[in-house]
């Protein structure tokens, strides 16, 4: 083959592979999925992101498109992420840990084949060492990000995943003294856990937490929904004086029944999200995830435009928030004391 015919093979090759690349293009309308587990949380989750992305010039069908999947668990997750990477998305924006750890798995996983050309030949076809790998992951809401192995650090990532990370487990011992504070004579705390491998550091800094305030811990750990309702009676049983749930996406479609079974317990509870206050929860303290979902929008921004998740920092949370349900108080009959009533950013009355 003359150097010409080469010259002209390897062209016709790169024209033909340019709209793969990640650098910003006119006219383009660039393909992102979304993956969420948690059925009954969407207009939280979603909302944000997309005024985010509206106030950086993106339009839904104009120049970005936001192929929305919110999903029941983790297998349902599995099997979107590889949907979106056999569909050569440009970009997958994964919520919470289930979701990211789906995502992570489909890039590694799913091989995509591309042709080669070289001076030996052209029209070779091979596959790459794993190119679905380059699918950048923007992950927004995640707890422990590096112990779950999915960036080697909050200051360098590495790989294909950034993002940013909610600071839940640190939070852990506030909450627990905002809980003493309205509850002084509390000894026995029951934690609401699901029995998972990613839990564990949640569940450590929460046993530690609790040992600093000198609180006996009663560890309620479950497999799934079906033994919510067991878990309540054991707490019952056993005399707890107030309940934390470390939250997990496969409680969210059950958070209401979770929130009804404390109150009618009379067991005070802390979340880490405003939300589980707004349905009937006593506390809650965590990041402003309306904040951390919208932010999760720059990330999506300068990627499209060419920058590497490798060399993006994972961020941290800026916002915080406090929230008291003095409803959920009455019903339970418990007299919220005004120095936590005054520092709390909202209150349902």
């Amino acid at each position: 083959m003359n150097k010409k015919l080469i010259v002209l093979v390897i062209a016709t090759v790169i024209l033909f592979f340019a709209p793969l690349g990640h650098s910003q293009q006119a006219g383009r309308v660039w393909h992102v999925g979304l993956i969420h587990v948690g059925l009954d949380h969407t207009p939280q989750s979603l909302e944000p992101l997309r005024a985010g992305l509206k106030a950086l010039g993106y339009a839904q069908g104009k120049n970005i498109y936001l192929d929305w999947r919110n999903l029941p668990d983790e297998e349902a997750a599995r099997e979107s992420a590889k949907e979106f990477v056999r569909n050569r998305v440009d970009l997958i924006v994964a919520w919470e840990n289930q979701t990211v750890r789906a995502a992570k798995a489909a890039t590694a996983e799913i091989p995509v084949v591309f042709i080669s050309v070289t001076a030996e030949g052209a029209g070779a076809s091979r596959a790459a060492k794993n190119a679905s790998a380059t699918i950048p992951i923007v992950m927004a809401h995640v707890n422990d990000p590096i112990v779950l192995g999915l960036v080697a650090s909050l200051a360098h990532p590495g790989g294909n995943i950034t993002g940013n990370s909610n600071l839940s487990p640190e939070l852990s011992g506030k909450r627990l003294e905002l809980l003493k504070e309205v509850l002084p004579r509390m000894s026995r705390l029951a934690v609401l856990a699901y029995r998972a491998e990613s839990m564990r550091t949640s569940i450590k800094e929460t046993e530690v937490a609790a040992q600093s305030l000198h609180l006996q811990i009663q560890l309620l750990e479950v497999k799934g929904p079906d033994e919510i309702d067991g878990a309540f009676d054991a707490a019952k049983k056993q005399r707890a004086d107030a309940l934390v749930q470390i939250e997990a996406a496969v409680f969210s479609p059950h958070q209401q029944r979770i929130i009804d079974l404390a109150t009618k317990a009379r067991l005070p509870t802390v979340h880490n999200n405003r939300a589980d206050v707004e349905a009937g929860g006593l506390m809650s303290y965590g990041p402003d995830r309306v904040d951390m979902h919208r932010r999760a929008a720059s990330f999506v921004d300068k990627i499209l435009k060419g920058a590497k998740p490798s060399d993006l920092p994972v961020e941290q949370p800026k916002k915080f928030e406090f929230a008291i349900n003095l409803k959920t108080a009455k019903q339970i009959s418990l007299t919220i004391p005004p120095n936590v009533l005054a520092r709390a950013a909202t209150v349902i009355r």
